[in-house]
């Protein structure tokens, strides 16, 4: 059974938040909240946790994950985007939104799209992921928590052990979370392609 820990929202425990991260290190799944419902994460550098992750959601290789950044200064390490795109992406970050971006060397192939070598990324406003990747001082390589055969993220942490309570091995509580997922934008051609309309407002974006 996995470990579940009360964060709080808006004032995240260190203590709980440092646990937490010693977690993702040692190559453990941590479920966590975020502005558009909750996700599962783990090391950037884990092939193991990352394969377990595409096990438990059930994934086939043209998915994107997405690393889950704490600002923009990590974006031109796992990234290539030109100065129009980077004032665009900036606009509108921290929020709802994820990016799909050429990848850089520096992102493992296996977290690249299998065909197009590209990479989501994301910068979240919730207070406890931030916490996290500001510990972890690194990107959480992870996964909107949407379970296989269903459509729409999951939102409560009790639902989620239930759901997959022994197959990870760390559930944040964050209190409920958004059930609209991110707006996801590729940006693989330089310019915009709104993949999915979600939590962020796409209209920049479609007329830009």
């Amino acid at each position: 059974m996995s470990q579940f820990f009360q964060i709080h929202p808006d004032n995240p425990q260190p203590r709980l938040i440092k646990q937490a991260c010693e977690m993702i290190r040692r190559g453990g799944l941590v479920v966590y909240p975020t502005d558009s419902g909750y996700a599962v994460g783990c090391h950037i550098g884990d092939k193991t946790a990352m394969e377990r992750i595409r096990r438990l959601r059930q994934l086939d290789a043209d998915h994107n994950f997405t690393l889950v950044c704490r600002d923009l200064s990590e974006l031109s390490v796992y990234a290539r985007v030109n100065n129009a795109v980077f004032r665009l992406i900036k606009a509108h970050t921290p929020g709802p939104y994820t990016f799909i971006l050429p990848a850089t060397k520096e992102v493992p192939r296996r977290l690249q799209h299998a065909k197009r070598k590209t990479i989501g990324l994301r910068i979240p406003t919730h207070n406890i992921a931030l916490a996290l990747l500001a510990e972890l001082d690194e990107p959480l390589m992870s996964s909107t928590l949407i379970l296989p055969g269903e459509s729409q993220v999951m939102t409560e942490a009790d639902d989620i052990v239930d759901a997959i309570g022994k197959q990870v091995e760390l559930i944040i509580d964050g209190g409920a979370c958004s059930a609209e997922p991110t707006t996801v934008v590729a940006f693989t051609e330089d310019m915009p392609e709104v993949i999915r309309v979600g939590q962020g407002n796409p209209q920049s974006f479609e007329s830009a």
